[in-house]
């Protein structure tokens, strides 16, 4: 269990240590980027889920990218300006896919599927960014301060009318 703890900490400690990596990853998200719509989905005014409503998105709409904060965007598309999901936006203008891209999304049977297989944490980081990270001691206990133990997991799974699935752990070496 600490083995998977701590493989999640190294690939999230980047999002969370709110020091220079964050502030890199905000200076890189200032420069104005191209963008395009994968769906619908709405503008929000501040990058969180229940924010205000203050525009909407259609699939394939061109967008620019102005900032990045967490897992959104802050974008203007026509005459609107708000936070998107970072996992509805495209970079780059459209048209301009990589056909090989297009290809393999084909071959996995991901294409069109609407079942994004990706994590909003690790995506839209740079490799400059993720070698940027250092071991954060007090980042990695807060983290682990939010373990629970097995009962009060099932307890919460049954009120939430969760199923269980069996799964495999990874072997530990």
């Amino acid at each position: 269990m600490r083995r998977i703890l701590f493989l999640a900490m190294c690939l999230l400690l980047p999002l969370g240590a709110g020091t220079e990596v964050a502030q890199a990853v905000q200076k890189k998200a200032t420069a104005q980027e191209e963008g395009v719509a994968l769906k619908a989905d709405k503008l929000v005014a501040e990058p969180f889920a229940d924010a205000k409503q203050v525009g909407t998105l259609a699939k394939g709409d061109a967008l620019t990218i102005l900032n990045k904060k967490g897992g959104w965007f802050q974008v203007k598309a026509g005459g609107a300006q708000g936070w998107v999901r970072m996992l509805s936006v495209r970079r780059g203008t459209a048209g301009k896919g990589s056909a090989a891209k297009d290809v393999a999304a084909l071959s996995t049977g991901r294409a069109g599927t609407g079942q994004i297989v990706s994590t909003t944490g690790v995506r839209g980081l740079s490799e400059e960014e993720l070698k940027m990270a250092k071991y954060d001691e007090k980042e990695l206990t807060k983290a682990e301060s939010f373990a629970v133990s097995k009962a009060d997991a099932a307890r919460f799974a049954q009120k939430g009318k969760l199923l269980a699935r069996a799964f495999n752990y990874l072997p530990a070496n």
